[in-house]
């Protein structure tokens, strides 16, 4: 089967310059779903508060919101594949809109379930987008700069994951929070009517959200967006030259790279998803929820920075090289704040995230690379992988009820370490 991106050829090299109004359009997908992402952080600690839930019950979010990957993105491939680029993404903004108007019901019924279904709702959009733009704007130009250009439109994605915690500390966690011992003194009727507001916090940011991605899918539904073939390897070309497509399964670095992405999303959600919760601990930076939600800004910040940075450095260093290095250091750090207390143990945790900046762009281009009519299918395999961002942080979530949180990031330690093994070794493709 012929996939969306292999229906017209690129003419020449020079072509490249004209794909730039589609990439500055594309890039504002990214921006999108990186602060939806992103928002979950705020959200786990506030609906944590409001319905009294441990750390393993509060990690039921991601797990929903990441489940969607792995339920969602081979069929989403397959939408990909049969209507194009364009009208998936049209497709995935209205879905998320959806999930987005989803937590109206869910705060005005005051019901976890609810806001779980509605995070399910809005990943599955979030899915088909990453399905059609990641491996489009990788083939959009050069294969040599893959790479380099996947880890710049990327950067806006972090761009959306560091305003999102300030705007959510604004606007959901600047609400005031009732302690423990005030809330057991409410009476029936006064103890429905706080959590109703608490609850309610939400709908304004979520609408407002819903809002915006209809405006863009109304956009994105009468633009044109150019179609473009992913290049082939020798493997491929020789299957293709029997009469056969090759399965995407059977490139190594592929389904290695699939176990990065898995291992790579879950560490940094569950670093993500911890922060506030963290950096409220006495011993650690003892901060209010509202202040500490702004401070993780600094993490998605990092990312942000780092991607601009490594989009520049991968041009001349290999970017398995780079990748090798960021997951030994981040690995390091954590380790370090560990082992530590107060500010080191606060700034090292936080200074990871210019170090994970490169991880997902960087993974998914060495693992798509040389697939050719397989690439969509690939894309699929990786998406699908990315549901390590609701497994992982689960997992986390139940050794922090066991052990305390702040040994609990040994997980997260030993993903950067498989990290490490794929960008110095794992990535490199074996003959066939």
């Amino acid at each position: 089967m012929e996939t969306a991106a292999s229906k017209v050829k690129v003419k020449s090299s020079n072509e490249e310059a004209n794909y730039t109004v589609p990439l500055v359009i594309l890039t504002s997908l990214f921006f999108m779903w990186g602060f939806i992402t992103c928002l979950n952080d705020i959200l786990i600690p506030h609906l944590k508060s409001l319905f009294d839930l441990n750390y393993t019950q509060a990690m039921l979010i991601q797990f929903c919101f990441f489940t969607a990957y792995f339920i969602v993105s081979l069929p989403s491939g397959m939408i990909v594949e049969k209507i194009g680029y364009r009208k998936g993404i049209v497709i995935g903004l209205v879905t998320i809109g959806v999930g987005c108007l989803i937590f109206l019901p869910a705060a005005l019924y005051t019901s976890y379930a609810i806001f779980l279904a509605g995070f399910f709702i809005l990943a599955s959009g979030i899915t088909l987008l990453q399905v059609a733009a990641n491996p489009y704007v990788t083939i959009l130009g050069r294969s040599e700069t893959a790479s380099s250009r996947l880890n710049l439109t990327q950067a806006f994605n972090a761009l959306g994951t560091t305003v999102a915690p300030i705007f959510g500390s604004y606007l959901i966690l600047s609400a005031a929070v009732k302690t423990a011992e005030e809330i057991s003194k409410m009476t029936g009727g006064e103890l429905s009517a706080y959590k109703l507001a608490q609850a309610s916090s939400v709908i304004a940011p979520y609408v407002g959200i819903a809002i915006t991605l209809f405006i863009m899918a109304v956009i994105f539904a009468v633009i044109k967006l150019p179609e473009i073939e992913a290049e082939t390897s020798e493997d491929q070309k020789s299957a293709e030259a029997g009469g056969v497509k090759r399965s995407a399964w059977t490139y190594s670095h592929l389904v290695l790279g699939a176990i990065g992405i898995f291992v790579y999303v879950g560490g940094e959600v569950a670093i993500g998803s911890f922060l506030v919760n963290y950096l409220g601990q006495p011993d650690i930076a003892g901060l209010p929820e509202s202040i500490a939600g702004k401070y993780v800004s600094f993490y998605w910040g990092g990312a942000m920075v780092g991607r601009f940075i490594g989009s520049a450095v991968q041009a001349y260093i290999k970017p398995g090289k780079v990748l090798g290095f960021n997951a030994f250091v981040a690995a390091a750090l954590l380790i370090t704040s560990m082992l530590t207390f107060g500010k080191i143990a606060m700034w090292t945790i936080l200074l990871i995230g210019l170090f994970n900046s490169i991880m997902f762009p960087t993974i998914f281009s060495l693992a798509i690379s040389g697939l050719g009519k397989s690439t969509g299918q690939g894309s699929g395999i990786l998406c699908m992988a990315i549901v390590g961002g609701a497994i992982i942080p689960l997992i986390q979530g139940a050794i922090a009820d066991k052990i305390g949180i702040h040994h609990a990031f040994i997980l997260p330690v030993l993903c950067y370490a498989y990290i490490a093994f794929y960008g110095f070794v794992g990535h490199i493709p074996r003959k066939q």
